[in-house]
């Protein structure tokens, strides 16, 4: 398990050396996230790996991890309330482009497992 903790922490931290390093505005968790998903696609863990048990205890209590945000909306929301404007054009039009991607995919991977057209 302890393995699995050194995992998750290595890959943030060369994640924030590397943003820092070449100056990118991507946080550095999210650039080591990218990184530890390389590194598990090429490696996969077995089922009674450290790393799998450390992240299936991390998955419990998700929950937790929503109690920043929603401090930080609380502290901002005066910035919210000047800012609704953009905020929701950009949620809607992710929201929009998500429900696209999935129905193009949906609809890609249903022909390729039934060998045709959807609805012959």
């Amino acid at each position: 398990m302890l393995g699995g903790l050194l995992w998750l922490l290595g890959c943030q931290l060369v994640g924030e050396v590397l943003v820092r390093l070449l100056g990118l505005s991507i946080p550095g968790p999210v650039v080591g996230m990218v990184l530890l998903f390389g590194v598990l696609s090429l490696r996969r863990p077995g089922p009674e790996s450290g790393t799998l048990r450390f992240s299936d205890g991390l998955l419990r209590h998700l929950q937790l991890f929503f109690v920043p945000v929603s401090v930080g909306i609380m502290v901002h929301v005066s910035d919210l309330g000047r800012q609704w404007l953009p905020i929701s054009g950009g949620l809607v039009l992710s929201w929009a482009a998500g429900l696209v991607t999935v129905a193009v995919l949906a609809s890609r991977m249903t022909r390729r497992t039934t060998g045709g057209e959807v609805g012959d």
